[in-house]
């Protein structure tokens, strides 16, 4: 059934007139309040858990909103109207049961004979959906590098029959930055006005809002920082207001194919979402300690972080960021530890890749705090080889392209204490360069 925000939550959404004054909640006020309004049966603050696969009707077709739960449940509408908030200028929000369950239903809903234009260092598990899923369905995927390629090779890529562009930025795991605002440009000035699709994973609504810098769609893993206690499996796609058909078609979509998540698992996730602007915010600090010792090491070769001053997008990292995590780094003093540096460094998400000089496999299991494991932004540091593990089904040909070799090592950055995981670091780098 159309869901979107309850009109009762749309003060907390859309901003209420208080005499002449406009005040819209802040996102953390949003993740907070958006969905989750006290039960008016108990007073209940935290929504219940609905379990129940059907629903009781008062005649045929009368019925409370609810029919049978791959259709709507109370926990997944909550949940959507949380997500719908968060992404700002959102106004649709769509939960699967994973956020390959989401690709998956996107790709599907353009429908025979469609053409995606990917960037190229995309998700291994995007690419493998679309070259030997879809692939083999009909669906014809180029791939580009969408970072430094000009603006009329990018033009020449597209086609009459272009439906998507797909964008990661930064992207997996060598975090280039996509100009998001300059690809929506591209795309609704051409023909076919494919929909701009962006994977918002890395950066979460936190740090990036892409539905503002002109972007259709924005899709989630949810696995990772939303929910953010590594304990859930669940992917979501929210719209702007006026794609208002369209998100009526994946929600169609969702109920046929019933790649649905489980009411506890969106009980789990919209509690996980509530902490999300604070969880980013220690994420991004304690990324940008890390990335700095890192710079100082005689054991890395490269530090890729686009916070640091250092990336060569630094200056798209700032100018992307969303409104409100802009005014959290414009009010940290400069020259604080964990803020701005002197040399304009600044906190950008979790996410940070480099390349040693020592063993990556003894590094990888020397590290204390951080845990080789794949997956990402949970409260708990990890550390991956993405070259063998989360881009193992790349070829290796591929790989070398895009820069993934066996030097590289990707962090998710958790919440620990800074200097705690600094320490880690550099304990496990010197461990590697004497192996």
């Amino acid at each position: 059934m159309p869901h979107t925000i309850p009109s009762g939550q749309q003060a907390l959404t859309n901003g209420y007139t208080n005499g002449h004054k406009l005040h819209v909640d802040g996102f953390s006020t949003r993740a907070v309040h958006v969905g989750s309004d006290p039960d008016e049966a108990t007073g209940a603050v935290i929504p219940a858990l609905s379990l129940s696969t059907t629903y009781k009707q008062t005649g045929v077709g009368n019925h409370k909103g609810f029919e049978y739960s791959r259709s709507g449940n109370p926990n997944r509408n909550a949940l959507e109207s949380t997500l719908a908030s968060l992404e700002s200028a959102g106004a649709h929000a769509l939960a699967f049961s994973s956020g390959s369950a989401t690709t998956a239903t996107i790709l599907q809903s353009l429908g025979p004979g469609a053409h995606v234009l990917s960037v190229n260092d995309v998700y291994g598990g995007t690419r493998r959906y679309m070259t030997q899923v879809a692939g083999a369905q009909g669906l014809d995927v180029t791939f580009l590098d969408l970072e430094t390629s000009a603006e009329e090779t990018i033009i020449e890529a597209l086609q009459p029959n272009t439906k998507l562009i797909w964008i990661e930025s930064p992207t997996n795991p060598t975090l280039r930055l996509i100009d998001i605002s300059l690809m929506s440009r591209i795309a609704h000035s051409y023909p076919s006005h494919p929909f701009v699709l962006v994977d918002n994973t890395f950066l979460s609504p936190f740090y990036s809002s892409p539905l503002l810098q002109g972007a259709d769609i924005v899709i989630h893993s949810l696995t990772k920082y939303i929910n953010g206690h590594s304990d859930v499996v669940m992917g979501a796609a929210i719209l702007p207001e006026h794609h208002t058909a369209y998100a009526d078609k994946l929600r169609f979509l969702q109920n046929a194919i019933g790649a649905v998540p489980s009411a506890y698992d969106c009980w789990l996730a919209q509690r996980g979402a509530k902490t999300l602007g604070l969880r980013m915010k220690a994420h991004g600090t304690n990324a940008l300690l890390v990335a700095r010792a890192l710079e100082k090491s005689p054991y890395v070769k490269e530090v890729i972080y686009p916070g640091l001053a250092t990336h060569p997008r630094h200056a798209l990292a700032y100018a992307s960021l969303s409104p409100h995590a802009k005014k959290w780094i414009d009010s940290i003093p400069k020259g604080s530890v964990d803020g701005r540096d002197g040399n304009g460094g600044f906190p950008f998400g979790g996410m940070v890749s480099f390349r040693i000089r020592g063993n990556a496999r003894t590094f990888l299991t020397a590290t204390r705090l951080f845990t080789l494991a794949e997956s990402l932004g949970g409260v708990e540091s990890l550390a991956e080889l993405p070259s063998e593990m989360t881009h193992g089904s790349v070829p290796e040909e591929e790989r070398a392209l895009l820069g993934i070799g066996d030097d590289l090592i990707r962090l998710s950055v958790g919440v620990e204490e800074g200097e705690d995981l600094v320490r880690d670091i550099e304990t496990a780098l010197e461990a590697a360069a004497n192996e």
